[in-house]
């Protein structure tokens, strides 16, 4: 475990590498002995400075829920960031690929909460409940460690890798199959990689009710009007300028990121 002088430390290298698009060597070669709980205090550490700052919180994603995701990342648990409001990107408006370090687009089912959901005690009952809609998404990720070199301790730490997200109209919950959503991501006309909604532990309501229990033990609650992203449906795709990438699903409908 850290002190909380080298916790401070660690959060000003990264939101250095941010605000300089500067990735910094891995967190685990710099401080031995970051743990999990270090991690999300970090973390927490640049949430606060964007709030203080006049950033607000719009909801949460959690992130290496699937397999691929994990084996990509050679992790075998999830985590969590937040979505903070500035993150929210328009289908109307190209982003500047040069704003970020090594973006890449996830393709997620998200959720749109219409009440707030227990801490600790959350169900997955309670997740379906609290739905207000269940949405097409593209989350995308960045990191500020350098060449994506990360385990746990630094993606928790450098906000669960989180950049920017848009999402489309979707649909409530109801009569879905939220284990059977199929999923594909097209860059232009071309076929990029595919995948379905179940590859999110098994269920992406499991990985909300995850979250929502994970996050109380913080002292944070998921509330109405919260955005979720449960995780990706497939790999992590590489962005690059000029392209535009557009992720179908199965009973949602399609949401698009293009790239200046």
């Amino acid at each position: 475990m850290l002190t909380e002088e080298r916790r401070r430390e660690a959060a000003d290298r990264l939101w250095a590498a941010e605000l300089e698009r500067r990735p910094i060597s891995p967190l685990i070669e710099s401080y031995p002995g970051i743990d999990v709980v270090d991690a999300y205090e970090i973390q927490l550490l640049n949430i606060r400075r964007r709030l203080a700052a006049g950033g607000a919180v719009k909801g949460h994603k959690v992130g290496l829920s699937s397999k691929a995701m994990q084996q990509m990342m050679g992790v075998d648990e999830p985590d969590y960031g937040h979505l903070l409001a500035d993150m929210e990107l328009s289908e109307d408006e190209p982003v500047l690929a040069s704003a970020y370090c090594r973006p890449r687009v996830e393709v997620e089912v998200g959720f749109v909460l219409g009440a707030d959901l227990p801490g600790e005690e959350c169900t997955e009952a309670d997740v379906l409940a609290a739905t207000e809609r269940v949405v097409p998404s593209l989350e995308l990720i960045d990191s500020r460690i350098a060449d994506w070199r990360i385990k746990l301790a630094d993606t928790i730490a450098d906000n669960a890798s989180s950049a920017g997200f848009v999402i489309g109209a979707g649909v409530p919950p109801a009569g879905l199959d939220l284990t059977a959503i199929d999923a594909t991501l097209y860059r232009g006309g071309e076929t990029v990689v595919s995948g379905r909604s179940d590859a999110v532990l098994g269920d992406p309501v499991i990985a909300v009710a995850w979250l929502a229990r994970k996050v109380a033990s913080f002292g944070v609650r998921l509330r109405a009007g919260n955005v979720v992203l449960p995780g990706s449906c497939t790999r992590a795709i590489d962005v690059a300028a000029g392209e535009t990438y557009t992720a179908e699903f199965t009973g949602l409908g399609s949401v698009s990121l293009s790239f200046k």
